[in-house]
């Protein structure tokens, strides 16, 4: 691990949603990994606001953030891993307002946390999204066969860049504030 270095990994997701519930079913699997002190693996789904809160509170703030979520994504296959890296920007007020509008409601959306987080200001330079493509929403507690199939890949991905970061071998993708909901 790069030394000096706090890392957060977050599992963003509803529960009980098949494939699209990776993040949680998969959080229990990730606390269980050994990892250095300075890496802290929890739930994200606690509200965008409270996060914001939580991590403007801390005394040494995190240097690395990776999320693993679940998006759908016209364009993949279920099973399919893409690698993001938040480049920071931030959408019109009215679409701030959305995403501070669904967070008081309770819709979880690593969008929404993004979007919040970059208004606040919360995020290091290192933010990135394991994004696995989860097919159409089917209500359940089990990942279907692909998935399930790269749950070791998806689990070595997460610790991988939780402690060294990305390397020039990742394809990484940019996902930006400004150009998230368009």
């Amino acid at each position: 691990m790069e030394l000096n270095k706090r890392v957060l990994i977050g599992t963003v997701g509803y529960q009980l949603l098949g494939n699209h519930s990776v993040g949680p079913n998969l959080l229990p699997k990730l606390q269980a990994i050994k990892w250095p002190d300075d890496v802290v693996v929890d739930e994200m789904n606690w509200g965008p606001i409270a996060i914001i809160q939580y991590l403007e509170s801390l005394e040494v703030p995190f240097d690395r953030v990776v999320f693993l979520v679940a998006i759908e994504r016209a364009h993949r296959k279920i099973g399919e891993i893409s690698l993001y890296k938040w480049m920071g920007g931030l959408p019109d007020d009215k679409q701030i307002q959305a995403c501070v509008g669904d967070a008081a409601t309770g819709v979880i959306s690593v969008e929404n946390l993004l979007v919040i987080g970059e208004h606040f200001k919360v995020w290091p330079k290192e933010v990135y999204l394991i994004d696995v493509e989860p097919g159409m929403e089917i209500a359940g507690e089990q990942f279907t066969k692909k998935v399930v199939a790269q749950v070791p890949k998806i689990l070595e991905l997460t610790r991988q860049i939780a402690l060294n970061g990305i390397d020039e071998s990742m394809k990484i993708l940019e996902l930006r504030g400004d150009t998230l909901f368009n």
